[in-house]
């Protein structure tokens, strides 16, 4: 198994490990390469997909917990999108649905010491 690291993997194969995790994450069913190809916005086939999921498994980055499944990310997987592959921002730059105004009130007597 090769190590992985950002200069062996090329463009195509870090934007579809980025998707499956997501998409992993997102769903927590493993991803299978046709929603690969619906999801990842580029205009290849299911079977181009796969392969960079067999190079993507060869790596130690994804794998199939089944014969027939898709593929779930493995620790290591894990480990490269948080180190290469996510952008953070700032907690002001973003409008989720927590905001300050739907936190929790808590209660004077129920308040952390």
């Amino acid at each position: 198994m090769a190590s992985a690291s950002e200069s062996v993997i090329n463009e195509r194969a870090q934007h579809f490990l980025k998707v499956l995790i997501e998409r992993y994450i997102q769903d927590g069913t493993p991803v299978g390469s046709r929603t690969l190809a619906r999801d990842s916005g580029m205009n290849l086939s299911p079977a181009t997909i796969r392969n960079v999921m067999s190079d993507l498994e060869e790596m130690g980055l994804i794998t199939s917990p089944h014969t027939s499944s898709g593929r779930i990310p493995t620790v290591s997987g894990y480990r490269f999108f948080l180190d290469f592959l996510v952008t953070l921002k700032q907690p002001g730059q973003t409008r989720g649905r927590w905001g300050r105004s739907r936190l929790p009130r808590l209660h004077p007597m129920h308040s952390p010491s």
